[in-house]
């Protein structure tokens, strides 16, 4: 199970933005590039201002309209012929990109263990990689679960308000959380090598 299973709904709420955004002549790589740069702007802002409240109370509405920049840029190369092998890298490329400077910068905060932090980033990075690898084995692009790019956002983010709005203040539960969200990655990895195994014929 993943929220990721939300994504038709989800997408079917933008539609009509990004029809609008087609007629516009906004491209998907444009999109694509947008939400980069938005994330890099709040990851650096969380970095430079690591015992402010603001940074981690905006964080979920930036990971909310990243997804919804990531659902559009899809749409528009699917649905509006922009799909393109530059495209297709930088959506790849933007995932891990945005994935990194986002939550790399809650190792700064000092309720958030840095040695967990790290670790949840690189196993999420390697997340993204073994589902991409399942195309090499002529597999379809695996975003299987349990802790797939929506649901690490969900509970980053949802960390990230809560202490930002001094609604939880307990390392203790803040770490056990963090591990929680670290063996589940580990999980993910291994579940999307199998189903890339499994739908490849291997």
């Amino acid at each position: 199970m993943s929220i990721y299973q939300l994504k038709t709904a989800f997408q079917n709420l933008l539609r009509p933005l990004c029809k609008s955004m087609a007629d516009k002549g906004i491209t998907a790589n444009q999109v694509t590039i947008a939400a980069m740069v938005l994330s890099v702007v709040a990851g650096l802002f969380i970095a430079f201002n690591p015992t402010s409240s603001l940074p981690l109370i905006l964080l979920p509405l930036v990971l909310l309209i990243r997804m919804g920049l990531n659902a559009i840029d899809g749409m528009l190369a699917r649905e509006h012929n922009m799909q393109s092998n530059l495209g297709a890298i930088l959506n790849e490329l933007g995932d891990v990109i945005s994935d990194t400077v986002l939550y790399l910068p809650l190792a700064f905060v000092s309720l958030f263990h840095p040695y967990l932090i790290v670790a949840i980033v690189i196993v999420a990075l390697l997340t993204e990689m073994v589902g991409v690898m399942a195309i090499q084995i002529g597999a379809d692009r695996r975003y299987d679960g349990p802790m797939g790019k929506s649901d690490r956002a969900f509970v980053l983010g949802g960390l990230a308000l809560f202490v930002g709005l001094g609604w939880l203040s307990s390392p203790n539960i803040i770490n056990i959380v963090l591990s929680i969200v670290l063996v589940l990655s580990v999980v993910t990895v291994v579940n999307r090598a199998y189903q890339s195994l499994k739908s490849g014929g291997v």
